[in-house]
């Protein structure tokens, strides 16, 4: 993480006011009037700097407490070149190391809501009639049984489909955009390839994907609207075997 986007994640707690531990209001200089150019550039560096720490606000792991009065002093001792009681390099590694383990916790906490979340909601969904489990875990369930043949995993398919979480969010859907995908299919996430080689030319389906069968523990990695450990349901027509 550089430099630079770490302090602004860091004082963005302190500009809106957010997480504060009780202590001492720290002084800050209040301006009424600008005098001079110079006034003007340092106060407009100033509001440019706080709406940039304003919008970083949400980066901020929403549990931490940080010292007004300590981070201030931080501050102004860098500002005016006194000796920092933490160099600035050594500033940079503790913040790191901060935010690497808050982002691991998220991630954690995030994998185990999701997996959760994933069970209860497959327990439920195998119990309806025309559901059926397979050995890894994939649900499907027919829609429309059609009459061709079948593809295997080296084979390139064409396929409608629309993909949502287990909350009804859409993530991605060849059906909203009015155009069906082509794609080899041991060149997609696990539950697909098995899926679809179930189906018939002609077939639609509807899949319900576990996670380990789907993006796995680490999701889309912040690309997209899936996390870790998601489960994930798709409804897909085969229209074709492009190419054997």
């Amino acid at each position: 993480m550089k430099a630079n986007k770490i302090f602004i994640i860091v004082a963005a707690s302190i500009v809106a006011g957010v997480s504060l531990c009780s202590c001492k209001k720290a002084v800050v200089t209040e301006v009424k009037s600008l005098k001079s150019e110079m006034d003007s550039v340092s106060y407009a560096l100033g509001v440019n700097i706080g709406h940039d720490l304003a919008k970083n606000l949400e980066t901020l792991p929403g549990d931490s407490k940080i010292d007004q009065d300590i981070f201030l002093a931080g501050l102004a001792a860098e500002l005016k070149a006194n000796e920092t009681l933490i160099p600035a390099d050594s500033a940079i590694t503790i913040l790191q190391k901060f935010f690497m383990a808050a982002q691991e916790k998220a991630m954690e906490e995030a994998k185990a809501k999701n997996t959760q979340e994933g069970k209860e909601y497959m327990e439920t969904n195998g119990k309806r009639e025309g559901v059926f489990t397979t050995e890894s875990g994939l649900q499907y369930e027919v829609i429309t049984e059609g009459k061709g043949p079948k593809p295997t995993a080296e084979d390139i398919v064409k396929c409608h489909y629309h993909g949502t979480l287990i909350d009804g969010t859409v993530f991605d859907s060849s059906v909203e955009r009015g155009e069906p995908a082509e794609f080899p299919l041991n060149a997609v996430i696990k539950g697909w390839t098995e899926g679809v080689q179930l189906m018939s030319v002609g077939s639609k389906y509807r899949f319900v994907i576990p996670g380990d069968l789907a993006y796995g523990e680490y999701g889309m990695g912040g690309r997209g609207p899936i996390g870790p450990n998601q489960t994930l349901i798709f409804e897909v027509e085969l229209l074709d075997i492009v190419k054997k």
